[in-house]
């Protein structure tokens, strides 16, 4: 049985905030209000290396990450207590790591490699591509969730709810209420699996995985975050004394789980979890107000430093390379006017695509380029957007996607639908469809037919209607894809256009 008066105050505080870290997730989803009112966008606001990157690549600051800053100055005062109390990955890191068996360290992780993995990415933003969002630890984390874990979880609950209604019979109805209760609250709202989904899960289980060959190897060998924070720290006010391991103890190498490799405690290190305080045999070992100054030598080397950026500015031109006929499909969520400023914004975490409410948002590949991987696109075979949602402007942690009133929404411009000839039925095989038009959300419709009288195969006029798009009022939201009936490729399909300015509809559908 576990004594808790022998459980530290940081392990407490680290499973309440996994457990917040957790609630935010689950309730960032569509439960049956247009809107979200809490959502794990939280911590993406309060992350310093996004904000960084952020800054970088714009060359401008928004108050979204006003709480990125805040902790950021905390580091400086107290040192990287947030990956030893806050981070959620550094706690299931915490929770697995007794149980994984250690071999030695892995000799090619140790040194300066964690700063050849954030150098590259700060330069590379400085150089206008902001690729922090596909290394960083809370955004691998939720991706890894929302891509694989809740989908696994929220089918296998079904699958095993539907096995459990058969095998109680006429009793099935006391499970009703139970179910709905899960349902409403824990379940995903859809059945969705993403592509990419392998890609996320697997480097959350590398991550996992790295625990094998020591205590926290990711936060301190690789994590940006971490190394981020660690630089920070090293001007932290309050230090560890003794600085280095006691002459007759030593202990603090072994309960220590990143700072002392060597015997001196290495302050960038440090995570402040105290359990070198908590375990001293002698009561030596204490956190203590320093003052300012004492932060040592500048991490890291300027070779490191000026390696690390010209690699940047190399990783910076190599991901901008875009191939042309694949721009034309990337559809962006409503309200996504650039795409060069949509991409330096998105930190992919993944939390629209997982609030979508029709199911049209999935993550990229290589189709806006290397530079776009993990960011949403929209695939209108596969979903389309809710004229009347606004959700994944919501939870967008910086803004990527604006947060805009539902009035607003309606005319923002994702794309044209173009209607392919060749493949509509009343124009290809002569027979009635106007199923594209039917399900235009669009007041005044964007999608509109004509009719033609025609001889039918016993000679008798038919009466035939004939689809055809107003570009003008086309918002590209992808319904009529969506719903086209043919086979494979669409009839109609939506494609992205350079002006995605909102729609003014001379007839009196228009905005202020």
């Amino acid at each position: 049985m576990m004594k808790w008066n022998k459980v530290p105050l940081s392990r407490i505080v680290q499973v309440l905030f996994l457990l917040v870290f957790l609630v935010l997730f689950v309730r960032t989803e569509y439960r049956g209000h247009d809107q979200i009112t809490v959502a794990v966008n939280s911590f993406f606001r309060a992350d310093p290396l996004l904000a960084a990157c952020y800054l970088l690549a714009e060359k401008s600051f928004t108050m979204l990450l006003l709480p990125a800053a805040l902790l950021a100055f905390f580091t400086l005062v107290l040192g990287r207590f947030f990956c030893g109390w806050i981070c959620p990955l550094g706690t299931i890191l915490d929770l697995v790591t007794a149980r994984i068996r250690k071999t030695a360290p892995l000799k090619f992780l140790q040194g300066n490699m964690k700063y050849w993995l954030l150098l590259p990415l700060l330069g590379a933003a400085l150089f206008n591509v902001n690729l922090a969002g596909v290394f960083d630890p809370i955004a691998i984390l939720v991706r890894a969730l929302t891509f694989s874990l809740y989908p696994i979880v929220g089918d296998t609950v079904r699958q095993g709810w539907v096995g459990l209604y058969r095998v109680m019979g006429e009793g099935r109805d006391a499970l009703a209420p139970a179910y709905t209760v899960i349902r409403d609250n824990l379940l995903p709202f859809r059945e969705t699996f993403y592509p990419l989904a392998f890609v996320s899960l697997l480097l959350f289980l590398g991550i996992i995985f790295l625990e094998r060959y020591e205590t926290r190897a990711w936060c301190r060998r690789l994590c940006p975050l971490g190394t981020l924070l660690g630089i920070l720290a090293r001007f932290s006010l309050f230090r560890r004394t003794p600085g280095t391991l006691c002459a007759d103890c030593g202990d603090c190498r072994s309960v220590c789980p990143t700072s002392f490799d060597e015997e001196t405690l290495q302050q960038d290190a440090c995570i402040r979890c105290m359990a070198c305080c908590l375990r001293c045999r002698f009561r030596r070992v204490g956190c203590r107000f320093a003052g300012l100054g004492g932060a040592g030598p500048y991490l890291p080397e300027r070779r490191v430093l000026l390696g690390g950026l010209l690699s940047g500015f190399l990783l910076a031109r190599l991901f901008r390379f875009r191939l042309p006929d694949a721009q034309a499909r990337v559809l962006r969520p409503p309200g996504v006017r650039s795409e060069g400023e949509f991409l330096k914004q998105c930190v992919r975490c993944g939390e629209c695509m997982k609030v979508c409410l029709k199911n049209a948002l999935y993550p990229a590949l290589f189709q806006a380029g290397l530079e776009g991987v993990f960011t949403p696109m929209l695939i209108p075979r596969l979903g389309y957007c809710e004229y009347n949602c606004t959700l994944c402007g919501q939870v967008c942690p910086t803004g990527a996607i604006p947060d805009l009133p539902v009035e607003t929404k309606k005319h923002e411009v994702i794309g044209k639908a173009v209607l392919d000839r060749n493949h509509c039925l009343p124009y290809a095989r002569r027979v009635n469809c106007i199923v594209c038009e039917e399900h235009c959300p669009i007041p005044s419709k964007a999608i509109r037919a004509e009719t033609e009288k025609i001889a039918g195969e016993d000679g008798q006029p038919i009466i035939l209607r004939k689809p055809y798009v107003v570009a003008e009022l086309c918002t590209g939201c992808g319904i009529c894809e969506n719903v086209c009936p043919i086979e494979g490729k669409s009839a109609i399909e939506v494609f992205a256009v350079k002006d995605r300015d909102p729609l003014v509809d001379p007839g009196g559908w228009s905005i202020p």
